[in-house]
């Protein structure tokens, strides 16, 4: 049930989301030069790396020029790109995963290579389901930019190892262990409250 949920969904949103699509694709041409899409290697189901879309919002080979990890104030990031990370319109591209069975509406946020090395053999369990666009922690950390600017600490990735991540596993344990499909039902209902509260 919840892999034809996810096709279902992500084909309509795509559809629906198709205008912001193209006026999203326009403005980041416009605004800056380099692709439309970024296409980040993360860590998916199995621990398989995948290429995870997103509308690119920082400036070509931003990863080479810095942390992995981002805040509010981060110098690579572009103009519009400034404006669709605050309503986290960047996202949209990953309905592609969802569809393509990368990814799924629900799960734990997929990781680089780099943090997924770092887990215990307890957080391993993390694997064992298909990665998502949002879950407990997503909520949670909606504002992660935001913390990882305000905590002084001037590595990025420093900032999110200390203050996010430690959370975040623990929430995505648990979302592992304790998946339903009507406890994904709840997450997305709570993630378009929260974008509702904070986004618009």
């Amino acid at each position: 049930m919840k892999r034809i949920f996810d096709v279902v969904v992500s084909f309509s949103g795509l559809v629906f989301f198709s205008p912001i699509f193209l006026l999203a694709a326009l403005l980041i041409k416009a605004g800056s030069p380099g692709p439309i899409f970024y296409r980040g290697v993360r860590v998916g189901l199995g621990g398989k790396p995948f290429r995870i879309y997103k509308f690119r919002t920082m400036v070509i080979d931003a990863e080479k020029k810095g942390a992995s990890s981002t805040h509010e104030s981060d110098d690579r990031i572009t103009g519009i790109g400034g404006f669709l990370r605050r309503l986290k319109l960047d996202e949209l591209p990953q309905l592609i995963n969802v569809l393509c069975g990368d990814m799924s509406l629900v799960g734990p946020r997929p990781e680089v290579q780099k943090f997924v090395d770092m887990y215990t053999s307890e957080e391993q369990i993390i694997l064992t389901v298909r990665p998502g666009i949002t879950d407990w922690a997503s909520i949670r950390f909606h504002n992660e930019g935001e913390i990882i600017a305000a905590s002084g600490i001037a590595d990025s990735d420093a900032a999110y190892a200390k203050l996010i991540r430690p959370e975040k596993l623990r929430f995505q344990i648990k979302y592992a262990r304790e998946r339903t499909f009507w406890t994904d039902v709840g997450i997305l209902f709570e993630t378009v409250a929260m974008l509702v509260r904070t986004r618009i």
